[in-house]
């Protein structure tokens, strides 16, 4: 079992996760062109994300386009959209959930009940974390395909943006305090040798045992 000294650093990094994983889903740089063309005065840097695109101009000025349309966006879009939401909602629950089944608080009943808990926020910060990877992983793959797509020119190529990055280390930030708080709870095995009873001496069998010996000795006086 987790020590409380372990749950509360596993919590810690359960926080930050949930804080990289909404800053990843919010972030406009999934993917970035950096297209400096002839004159490096007009450079433009695009950048792509999950709910608007945005240019960077090298004068200063900042112009971004939010995606009303859902139905227009490609399908791995939609996808990654829809798990890094799912992603953001389970590592909250796992963080209102994991606070019941810490040993250092007093909320959640007993001993026993609490290590249940805290292993059902431990999943939780599972889930958000394999929901996170398979956002990132997904997404990282079509920059990746269509990067070495000799078909698409190199205008209309990007590369991973940081938005990215901070999507797999969300992932493995939730993954981490998952695996601990799962190993809050405690094996089937060793709860039932805790529940046997200890067996005791019979002090019959011993009495009887003397009384037999006494009766032999009468015999030869």
């Amino acid at each position: 079992m987790a020590s409380a000294e372990l749950q509360v650093s596993a919590f810690v990094v359960a926080l930050m996760g949930v804080c990289a994983a909404i800053v990843a889903t919010l972030l406009p740089n999934w993917k970035v062109n950096a297209d400096t063309g002839a004159n490096i005065i007009t450079a433009v840097t695009q950048m792509q994300g999950l709910w608007m695109d945005c240019s960077w101009y090298s004068t200063g000025m900042f112009s971004c386009t939010v995606k009303y349309s859902i139905l227009s966006l490609p399908v791995y879009i939609q996808t990654v959209r829809t798990t890094m939401v799912l992603s953001c909602i389970f590592s909250t629950l796992g963080i209102c959930v994991s606070m019941a089944g810490m040993k250092c608080t007093k909320l959640g009943g007993d001993r026993h009940t609490k290590s249940n808990i805290a292993f059902v926020g431990g999943t939780c910060f599972l889930l958000a974390g394999l929901f996170g990877m398979i956002s990132v992983s997904w997404y990282m793959k079509e920059i990746i395909s269509s990067f070495l797509d000799p078909s698409i020119p190199v205008s209309g190529k990007h590369e991973p943006g940081g938005a990215v990055y901070v999507g797999f280390i969300s992932a493995g930030l939730h993954i981490l305090a998952g695996a601990v708080f799962c190993a809050s709870c405690p094996k089937r095995q060793q709860n039932k040798t805790e529940s046997r009873p200890k067996k005791e001496p019979e002090p019959a069998a011993e009495q009887s045992d003397n009384n037999n010996g006494s009766y032999n000795l009468q015999d030869y006086v």
